[in-house]
């Protein structure tokens, strides 16, 4: 069974930058794309940037300029870089991953806690 290893995150100042990284425990079958979902408290899981195969990258609109999230391969862990981040941002961030295999399958990290706060 495919786990999904998060590491990163942590207490920064608002301001401040931040890294998370995410790698798979084994190859994905068919991976499509990885990439990072966050839930701020008492609201729902959004999405802040993936990446696929084909080298797309998306990101939130709240975050385009200031988040950077790294290409995909089977080698690396896929790493999202936050600039300039405000207590909004606060959250508990999740990597997930989608593979095609199987009619379409997905992995979500057990999620890592990011708090901006002075």
């Amino acid at each position: 069974h495919v786990h999904l290893i998060e590491s990163g995150g942590g207490l920064v100042q608002p301001g401040g930058s931040l890294t998370v990284s995410c790698s798979a425990s084994e190859v994905i079958y068919s991976i499509y794309s990885m990439g990072w979902y966050r839930q701020p408290p008492g609201k729902q899981r959004e999405l802040v940037a993936d990446t696929t195969t084909s080298g797309n990258r998306n990101y939130a609109d709240s975050v385009k300029g200031r988040f950077t999230i790294s290409g995909l391969n089977s080698e690396n862990p896929v790493v999202l870089q936050m600039n300039n981040l405000n207590p909004e941002e606060t959250a508990v961030y999740y990597c997930h991953a989608y593979g095609l295999g199987s009619g379409g399958v997905e992995f979500w990290g057990q999620g890592t806690q990011v708090t901006v706060s002075s």
